[in-house]
């Protein structure tokens, strides 16, 4: 396993990130600025410029500012500069989080089965690791970042001096450089800033090959990676200990690391031949930017007629209060009892107060949010249903919920044919690194991840299907337990099968047993 790499980590200095990732990594980091739902990333991201840090920037296209159809293609809502000395008063409705939580949500609020050949001391072990690595929160956590940036990767590594078992950390798609055959994952270098001071970034580079990982520490700057140091310089590499190849052998000739893209294919022109970016899949967020920076610019006007709506009102001079001279005249707005005010000449039938309360539209903007939403929703390969536009009644079934929410079922369905191989292939790996640095058992001989049904039926219709099953004499009392019961293992199947036999045979006519020759025979153990 000591073969020299394919591509072995850069020797030399070189633009970093890569030159052949930019216009990927420029556009998963707009949807990771729709993702995080911070102000300010999405005003870099559309090309706005802050003005209200402490260093504000005055650098701003002249088109930002103008209006009409000039302005409207130079900019999106996001886009609008933020005039120097104003406060921002944008908002934003974080959708583009809820629809990531959502996604995560449908494939992994219950865990997926590991299914496996009979070995108990494997799956002992395997069950450790799993839990040590927090398998069932590794999962959503995968999920989600997957539904925002198009995919995500999980990585084998270990460290003797933490667990006595390898472990698996999740990498977002922006901070990996892969390597693609045919569609499937050969290689990829990941990378971390380990430090920053000044205009200096240290980075690691780990680079994942079949059988090997390699590691490398480049001390450069924002742009550029550097020359390489030895690891022992900083210590998140110090503990490394690598070969004279700056590499280590993984005891398993598989890859250390997957990459699940979210769905696919991918839509954008840019990425669709590109040799990486037509292997990464696409956002949920990708097509829907338009209507989720519309709905921000509506929720945003809606507040700002809350905020200039407010009731004011009108008070003549003549109604001003003064405590003498050198003291600004004042209006008591708590006083109960005023007496009558003089209006001067020529003041007209202007009453001394005039109250102004300007209209908040608040149904026109509801009306266009919730068709916004619906849009974006819809646009996201989600049900309106799942987020609860149309909240379901209380006697809904479970075949009414399913046609609901078809569209999100069908996502689902989707993404799981991504997830399954991936995590097997993922898991035997972590067992076979397990087996050559940790002394574990080894891999099992068959393994496959199956997804739960998306919907459950209830228990009321589960014991109406297998009543009618009973009466058509078309299922066994084994299968109608385990059709009810479809988490009970063998032993305890078997046990209600005892149980329902043994309360049927009491139940004889009144006028004693059939006799023999005439009574029926059943057999429904089986």
């Amino acid at each position: 396993m000591g073969r020299p790499p394919d591509m072995p980590l850069p020797e030399k200095d070189m633009q970093w990130p890569p030159p052949q990732l930019t216009h990927i990594l420029n556009d998963i980091s707009t949807w990771s600025a729709w993702y995080s739902g911070d102000p300010a990333s999405l005003s870099t991201a559309y090309g706005a410029v802050d003005t209200t840090g402490p260093r504000p920037l005055t650098q701003v296209r002249p088109s930002q500012y103008a209006g009409g159809v000039v302005g409207a293609v130079a900019r999106w809502f996001w886009g609008q500069p933020t005039p120097a000395g104003h406060q921002r008063t944008k908002l934003h409705v974080p959708v583009a989080a809820d629809i990531a939580t959502a996604s995560s949500d449908l494939l992994f609020a219950e865990q997926p089965t590991i299914v496996t050949n009979d070995d108990d001391t494997k799956r002992k072990r395997l069950n450790k690791i799993l839990e040590g690595v927090a398998w069932e929160s590794l999962l959503p956590e995968s999920g989600e970042i997957a539904a925002a940036l198009t995919g995500v990767y999980q990585r084998i590594v270990w460290d003797e001096n933490v667990a006595d078992h390898p472990l698996i950390t999740v990498v977002p798609a922006d901070s990996a450089w892969p390597e693609f055959s045919f569609g499937k994952l050969r290689a990829v270098t990941f990378w971390q800033v380990v430090a920053r001071n000044g205009s200096t970034v240290v980075r690691h580079l780990e680079r994942h090959e079949p059988g090997r990982i390699l590691h490398g520490l480049y001390q450069g700057t924002e742009t550029q990676l550097g020359r390489r140091i030895p690891l022992t310089e900083h210590h998140a590499t110090a503990d490394i200990t690598v070969d004279e190849d700056a590499g280590v052998d993984t005891g398993t000739s598989l890859l250390t690391a997957v990459y699940i893209p979210n769905v696919k294919p991918t839509r954008r022109p840019t990425w669709r031949n590109d040799p990486i970016g037509s292997n990464l899949g696409r956002s949920d967020f990708d097509g829907i930017e338009p209507a989720m920076d519309a709905l921000d610019e509506t929720y945003t006007s809606w507040m700002r007629d809350v905020r200039i709506g407010k009731a004011r009102i009108i008070v003549d001079q003549a109604a001003l209060e003064t405590e003498g001279r050198g003291h600004e005249a004042s209006f008591d707005l708590d006083r109960e009892v005023y007496e009558a005010v003089n209006i001067m000449s020529g003041s007209g039938d202007d009453a001394p107060i005039t109250p102004y309360q300007f209209e908040i539209r608040a149904e026109a903007h509801q009306a266009t949010i919730r068709a916004l939403l619906e849009r974006i929703i819809s646009g996201a390969g989600y049900s309106l249903q799942t987020f609860g536009v149309y909240p379901e009644g209380s006697g809904t079934t479970a075949t009414e919920v399913s046609a609901r929410e078809r569209k999100s079922m069908t996502t689902r369905e989707k993404k799981t044919r991504y997830w399954a191989p991936a995590l097997t292939h993922l898991l035997t790996a972590l067992l076979e690194v397990d087996r050559a640095k940790f002394r574990g058992p080894g891999p099992f001989d068959q393994m496959t991840i199956e997804f739960p049904p998306s919907t459950q039926p209830t228990p009321a219709e589960l014991a109406q299907t297998a009543q009618l099953l009973s009466a058509a004499q078309a299922a066994s009392i084994r299968t109608r337990v385990k059709m009810v019961h479809p988490d009970w293992d063998k032993t305890a199947v078997d046990e209600e099968v005892d149980l329902i036999m043994g309360e049927n045979s009491l139940s004889v006519p009144a006028f004693g047993p059939l006799p023999a020759d005439r009574a029926p025979a059943v057999d429904e153990t089986e």
